[in-house]
This record gives C-alpha cells, structure tokens and sequence, in this order.
C-alpha cells in the first residue's frame, strides 16, 4: 500500500492519509480523498465517479458496486441538471459491508457513526422518468448514526432521517425527517419510536463488537 499510495497520489492527485488502506480493488474516481484509518477491502470497484470522499476511520467491506455517471462528457444523460455532480461522501466511523450496488449518478451522502449492514442492498439515485422520457437523477442522504439493514433498495430523493434505523428488505422512496424511528416496509414508513438510550446511537467509534 505504501507504494501504491505514493503512486495515487503521483499520477491521480488523490488525497489519501498515510494511514488509509486500498486493498485488492479497482477504485478510480476523478478524486478521492480518504482520511486518517479509512480503509477500502478487496474485490471492490469504484468507476465513472466524480469524487469519493471518506471520513476518519471509515470502512468499505468488500465486493461493492460503486458505479456513477462522471461529469463533463459528451453523453446527453442528464443535461438538463448542469449542477449534478457524481458524488460517495462517507462521514467519519461509517461502515459498508460487502456486496451491495451503491449507484451515485447523484450524490449520496452517508453521516457518520452510520452502518450499511448485511448484503445486497441497493442505493439508486437514478432512473427513467417516465413522463419527461428521459434519465432523471436526484440525491440519497443518510443522516447520522443511522442503521440501514439488509437487502434493502433507496431511491433517489430518499432520506433516512438520522438516528434512525431502516427494516431488512424495506423500500425507501421519500423524504423523511422525523429522527429516532424505525422504518421499514415496502414502501418503508415510521414503524415505532427508538429509545434514545440505546447504546448503539451513543457510539464514540463506529466498529461494533
């Protein structure tokens, strides 16, 4: 890695800490910034994004999609939004796991202390709109200390409001913004209250044991 590092930082101008680890995976957005103990597993791929940033001691499991649709091409997708950029923003002591499709033709943005569990959960910030007839995109946001369960799907325009958790196999299509609920269901809406004392939500480092 510490060869590699030097050779990001040479060739691609990434911003990668000494500490922050890139194992087995193809990784190449047009930046890339990783903060202190930030690491990135095997088997990953990261491609056609504008940038990814990653927080202090943020971690990437292995066998993810990370897919976008990079600015400044010749490509008619999506020009009627000028401002949209390609964007994987992950706060500090977050986690993904391993095996889900994270597609950010538009930004997604993770919070810290946030936990993306279990496996093939899809995060889609893009689409075909239908009534326009053309490819449309809008932003996921993740708030912080939030708990996201397996194989679940998040649609553009979604927000998990933070401290908040989301069902295994929910949908989340909408905004929310009520804070300390579960959600879930299909498509997902507020189940029940969460006891603010849950030690989970009070986390001061973001690897659970």
């Amino acid at each position: 890695m510490f060869i590699k590092r030097h050779l990001l930082k040479f060739f691609y101008k990434y911003e990668i800490h000494k500490t922050a680890h890139i194992g087995l995976s193809w990784i190449y957005p047009k930046k890339l910034t990783m903060g202190p103990n930030s690491r990135i597993g095997h088997f990953n791929t990261a491609v056609h994004l504008d940038e990814i940033i990653l927080g202090e001691r943020v971690s990437i499991g292995r066998g993810n999609w990370i897919t976008g649709f990079a600015t400044g091409t010749a490509s008619k997708h999506f020009k009627h939004q000028p401002e949209r950029k390609s964007i994987l923003s992950i706060g500090d002591h977050s986690a993904i796991t391993k095996n889900h499709h994270i597609d950010c033709t538009s930004p997604i943005i993770i919070g810290k202390f946030v936990t993306i569990a279990g496996y093939q959960s899809q995060f889609l910030s893009h689409s075909i709109n239908v009534y326009d007839n053309r490819q449309d995109s809008k932003q996921i946001v993740i708030g912080d200390y939030c708990f996201v369960g397996t194989n679940v799907v998040m649609l553009g325009g979604a927000v998990l409001p933070g401290y908040s958790v989301l069902g295994a196999k929910s949908l989340l299509n909408k905004a929310y913004t009520e804070e300390w609920k579960l959600y879930g269901g299909n498509p997902a809406k507020p189940i029940l209250d969460i006891d603010k004392n849950a030690k989970y939500f009070s986390r001061d480092t973001g690897f659970v044991v």
